[in-house]
């Protein structure tokens, strides 16, 4: 739907609000576990649009009215590329998740100004991590029209996400949806390369004993090939022995015939 209409024809919604990203290394390393992480783990559900430093407008007709979330989450919108995420273009819905990680640069006035316009507009989970070291982590859910602060949050589940949080040895750890932490791109692919030299690993042994089960049954093949042959030799035996036997004894008769026939006529068998 185009946002264009006499209600702001003439009114430029600014896909850069002229912030920079992050203060620092680690809040950029945890806005992109968190953003890539809820990806890969919605990566399946078209109608699941996550977003990290996106300019959010939530009232047509006034641009002044934005906020950009490190890392937020929509459930019930597709997965396309947008230049900001206006409300009146998404079917009213507001992210459902945002999350928040703390840089350098912020104040306690500024994230409760933060909370209350995300309180306001709908988010119906709101999360602000302190990464730095002793880290620390506070949340929110909605009841009815408030976001109300989360007790505990170390071992707290998100009930959209699926993610658990922890505090371990003064650092965040976030477990997905399989109860593993959330990694970092270099662990993911450190993690993809131990995998393929797992499979390879697997597919050289698999390799090795399909062989070898194949070496094994010519082997066996060969002894029975071999002991047929014996068997066969040891009949064709039996049988030349036979039949030396029925030889002999056929001359043993004929012999026999001849020399009673000889003494038919007189003449001693012996002598001849």
């Amino acid at each position: 739907m185009s946002s264009a209409n006499p209600i702001d024809a003439d009114i430029e919604y600014p896909d850069d609000d002229g912030l920079s990203m992050s203060d620092s290394t680690l809040q950029f390393d945890w806005i992109a576990i968190l953003k890539w992480n809820a990806e890969a783990y919605f990566a399946a559900r078209p109608d699941v649009f996550v977003a990290g430093d996106h300019l959010i407008y939530p009232e047509r007709g006034h641009p002044e009215i934005r906020m950009a979330p490190d890392v937020y989450v929509v459930f019930g919108r597709p997965k396309t590329h947008r230049g900001s995420y206006k409300l009146w273009e998404e079917e009213g819905i507001f992210p459902q998740v945002v999350i928040e990680v703390w840089s350098p640069s912020n104040t306690e006035p500024q994230m409760e100004l933060k909370r209350q316009f995300y309180e306001r507009h709908g988010a119906l989970e709101y999360y602000l991590f302190r990464p730095e070291f002793p880290a620390t982590m506070e949340g929110w859910l909605r009841e009815n029209d408030r976001l109300m602060p989360i007790p505990q949050m170390s071992g707290f589940k998100s009930p959209l996400l699926n993610f658990t949080f922890h505090v371990q040895g003064g650092e965040i750890v976030i477990d997905g949806h399989d109860g593993r932490p959330l990694l970092r791109p270099d662990e993911i692919f450190a993690e993809r390369d131990k995998s393929i030299l797992r499979e390879e690993s697997q597919r050289r042994r698999a390799d090795t004993l399909r062989r070898r089960a194949e070496i094994a049954e010519g082997q066996k093949d060969d002894a029975e090939r071999k002991a047929k042959e014996a068997e066969r030799e040891k009949q064709m035996a039996a049988r030349e022995a036979e039949m030396a036997i029925e030889r002999a004894e056929s001359e043993k008769v004929v012999k026999e015939r001849l020399a009673a026939k000889l003494r038919e006529l007189g003449i001693d068998p012996d002598t001849v």
